[in-house]
């Protein structure tokens, strides 16, 4: 029996529609596309939040991905509109921890987890903004 996930301290939602630059020859999304929806996800719930990833930059910082865990389950193809639930699961002093999950209504197309680090210009872990540790 799967252990039920863990709870969320953010979660956010983001509609996308599949382009067709997105896509394969089978006009389904091609793998290596539902990292950059990930990010979108990531980003924009940044901004909900209250801060946006380009006054993190103007700090010196950076948010970098150290892991990504992804599992396909169905393939999306051009046109679908999806559904992307981020959902922010832990803050650690460097890290952040984010869970997403992909429907086109009620499918589940793709989840994921991923851990981000904090780093500066010179890839040195850094301690994330308060911020972003008060979540």
């Amino acid at each position: 029996m799967p252990n039920p996930p863990e709870p969320s301290l953010l979660s956010h939602q983001l509609a996308l529609r599949v382009n067709y630059h997105e896509t394969d020859g089978q006009r389904r999304v091609h793998h290596a596309n539902y990292l950059n929806y990930f990010e979108r996800g990531r980003v924009e719930m940044l901004r909900t939040a209250g801060t946006s990833y380009r006054e993190l930059e103007e700090t010196g910082l950076m948010l970098v991905v150290s892991e990504m865990n992804v599992r396909y389950h169905s393939a999306a193809e051009f046109d679908d509109t999806l559904s992307l639930t981020t959902d922010l699961i832990e803050v650690r002093k460097v890290r952040l921890r984010h869970r997403y999950r992909l429907c086109r209504g009620d499918e589940l197309i793709v989840d994921a987890d991923s851990v981000i680090a904090c780093i500066d210009q010179a890839g040195r872990p850094k301690r994330l903004p308060q911020a972003l540790l008060n979540l």
